[in-house]
């Protein structure tokens, strides 16, 4: 514990994003430099607790050692800090990016004082790392003449991949996109995270000998597709890494037609545009100059107001179903359970910027896609609802609207890769496999991340591809080393 009294007598203090103003012109990453100074003094925060719930079961889901690291940040040591980091966390410039922070919704400080900003100091430690060129492939001594087929190449996949190839087998990862990445890739926005640091962590990956197909779409029908029982038959093991990729819809009157898109569809192909031509091709949904709505409240929504607003969007609004948040928490959310309170948001703040207000309305469920006489989207008819979802009478409202994008979340994997295999489901249509066993109802293939326990946090799927590949490992060798 580096200052015995810190957490007394400094306020929580979080490096700031660049000003909304300028951020909003440009796809680049929304972060400052990072203050080594600022970051010292939040790292003696940390009380050092008997029993750290940061990296509890409430915490931080691959048990990050904390305090440990804050400590060593406190005291300077910021190479012994980034190697505590790497012990849990494959991709910790990754998370400290984008997770949501459970950890500091576990904090001990935080049940009556503001938590320790552990998000801001773990984003920190991995970009020094990237900087100082601590991040270095890691060959393995010796190769076992294991071979195993990880299907899907975002963070459950990845992670999976370097642990099983640090222990000697040989690793072939399909990945039906034209880059690597998954949602890290294709999901998440480059102002959020950009993506030269996915192509820096796939080359070291390929240096320590883990081979990546792209393109190469496994259960398809494309060229480039390959058959499950052609993996299964070539490999000793087949992990399913595939992603909760099947979108919720909202299938209320006039819903076919133009104008209305998923999420995905939308943040997508921004990002493949951005990348193959700075935008240039014309190649995605564009919304300058566009009545932009949004459904869906979560972080997927967000990212869809935040690339509206660098398109330059006339207007921008964005539904919610549920009631607005209360700004502390209620008696029914104690600590450590994750506060679910109002928060604002990148995207919310760069909107109220651009159009001087909160984009988000409350309690708001679509009726009906408006469209004229050509079929064309023209807006929205909705109704207001109750907390039991119920329509409330009278408060029918039509909104405006050129595109809506809908980011109501997802309902498991897409079908076609188990068409034969024909697989066990659990109830959610998500791949059954007990956690932290990870085994189908096929005896050489698993499953994990979200495809496995539904639509989740890249941090979660970071931490079912380590405990797929430790019980891999312990399947195929009888014994495992990994963690």
């Amino acid at each position: 514990m580096g200052k015995v009294t810190g957490f007394k007598e400094f306020e929580r203090e979080v490096e700031p994003y660049r000003s909304p103003k300028k951020r909003v012109l440009d796809f680049k990453e929304i972060y400052t430099d990072h203050d080594e100074s600022l970051l010292n003094t939040q790292a003696s925060r940390c009380m050092n607790c008997g029993v750290p719930f940061c990296q509890s079961g409430e915490g931080c889901p691959v048990y990050n050692l904390i305090p440990e690291w804050n400590d060593l940040v406190y005291n300077e040591k910021w190479e012994e800090a980034f190697a505590r980091l790497l012990k849990t966390n494959n991709f910790p410039e990754v998370t400290g990016r984008v997770c949501p922070a459970v950890c500091e919704g576990a904090c001990v400080l935080g049940i009556t004082e503001t938590p320790v900003t552990i998000k801001n100091l773990e984003f920190a430690i991995a970009d020094k790392g990237i900087e100082s060129g601590w991040i270095k492939p890691v060959i393995p001594k010796k190769r076992t003449n294991k071979k195993i087929a990880i299907v899907g190449s975002g963070p459950a996949g990845l992670s999976a991949a370097q642990q099983l190839n640090s222990v000697g087998h040989s690793i072939n990862v399909y990945e039906r996109a034209d880059r690597i990445g998954g949602l890290m890739m294709y999901g998440i926005p480059n102002m959020k995270l950009d993506k030269s640091i996915i192509d820096m962590r796939v080359d070291i990956m390929e240096e320590e000998g883990i081979k990546f197909h792209t393109n190469c779409d496994i259960g398809g029908k494309g060229k480039n597709s390959l058959s499950m029982e052609k993996l299964i038959k070539e490999n000793d093991i087949v992990l399913l890494t595939t992603g909760a990729t099947k979108p919720r819809d909202l299938p209320i009157k006039n819903r076919d037609g133009k104008g209305v898109y998923f999420a995905m569809e939308f943040l997508g192909q921004n990002t493949k545009s951005l990348l193959d031509s700075d935008l240039k091709d014309d190649s995605f949904i564009n919304a300058k100059d566009k009545d932009v709505i949004v459904i869906g409240g979560g972080d997927t929504g967000n990212d869809c107001l935040g690339t509206s607003l660098r398109h330059g969007c006339k207007s921008l609004t964005n539904f919610e179903i549920l009631p607005e948040l209360p700004k502390e928490r209620l008696d029914n959310n104690p600590w450590p359970i994750f506060p679910r309170v109002y928060k604002v948001d990148y995207g919310h703040e760069e909107s109220r910027e651009v159009f001087g207000k909160d984009p988000r309305e409350y309690s708001v469920s679509g009726k009906e896609f408006l469209r004229d006489k050509n079929g064309k989207l023209i807006g929205i008819k909705t109704v207001k609802v109750d907390k039991d979802f119920k329509e409330i009478k009278g408060t029918e409202q039509t909104w405006k609207a050129d595109l809506i994008f809908l980011a109501m979340g997802f309902l498991g994997p897409e079908d076609y890769l188990n068409k034969k295999l024909k697989l066990e489901l659990d109830e959610r249509s998500n791949f059954k496999a007990e956690h932290d066993i990870h085994q189908t109802s096929h005896p050489k293939v698993f499953a994990a991340g979200d495809c496995r326990r539904g639509q989740s946090l890249v941090v979660w799927a970071i931490n079912e591809g380590r405990a797929a590949a430790r019980e891999i490992d312990k399947k195929i060798m009888g014994k495992t080393t990994l963690v």
